[in-house]
């Protein structure tokens, strides 16, 4: 499928293509026993062990490289989104992650892991889509990306910084907006816009399969979430 316009290229860039794969060859409530003791959680390597439901309502605070910002999510908006990304933060997958993809006036994208080893077990632990959009993907709020195909959002995100509306009824239901910080999401280095072979930013495929190790040395200038908490 041939790239048309950023907002329609988030579809192709949610997960990379087989082409790209080849050429690449509380304390329970704030973090995890496990990363409390600097040990991954087992679900970072098995999605079946991330399955548990959200709360009605909940937020996580975000600490990244431009400074913190909140997220409040409401179930009521995507209940299958919301608990994926309850799940997410809950196991510790949001720790030096990058915002990879980084489009002035449209949005700010993140959720590729920095470990490839995670990436291979979690690009593709899809969960089904939640159906019409609740509320619109106006500045702030924050949707899975995905593919064209249906049920195909699994582990990336972003952030709308423009009234994206057009995206609604394509598949992208918002689950949760900004409510502090919104300052810090705008500042993300946005550089490398567009991801290769369409702009300067990273090729996903490559991205997938080498991680931060491809972006640290290649996109240095890139922002990272560097973790996030249940609030």
């Amino acid at each position: 499928m041939k790239l048309i316009t950023p907002l329609l290229s988030l579809f192709l860039l949610a997960s990379c293509s087989e082409a790209d794969e080849k050429s690449a060859a509380p304390a329970e409530k704030n973090a995890p026993a496990e990363a409390a003791a600097g040990k991954a959680h087992p679900a970072m390597k098995d999605p079946s062990k991330a399955t548990e439901k959200a709360p009605e309502t909940f937020e996580v605070v975000f600490d990244t490289t431009k400074g913190p910002f909140e997220v409040k999510v409401n179930r009521e908006w995507s209940p299958l989104g919301a608990d994926r990304f309850y799940n997410l933060v809950k196991i510790g997958y949001f720790q030096d992650v990058a915002f990879f993809r980084v489009i002035d006036g449209f949005m700010a994208q993140f959720g590729v892991h920095g470990d490839p080893a995670v990436n291979a077990v979690w690009k593709d632990a899809n969960i089904k889509d939640d159906g019409k959009a609740v509320v619109s993907n106006t500045p702030g709020r924050i949707t899975f990306a995905k593919t064209g195909a249906p049920n195909s959002r699994s582990v990336q995100f972003f952030i709308n910084y423009g009234n994206n509306g057009n995206l609604d009824g394509m598949g992208f239901t918002p689950f949760g907006e900004v409510t502090k910080g919104m300052e810090v999401v705008k500042s993300l280095y946005a550089g490398y816009g567009e991801g290769s072979p369409q702009g300067r930013g990273p090729n996903q495929g490559l991205l997938q399969a080498q991680g931060n190790a491809l972006l640290k040395k290649s996109f240095p200038k890139m922002d990272y979430i560097k973790s996030a908490k249940l609030k």
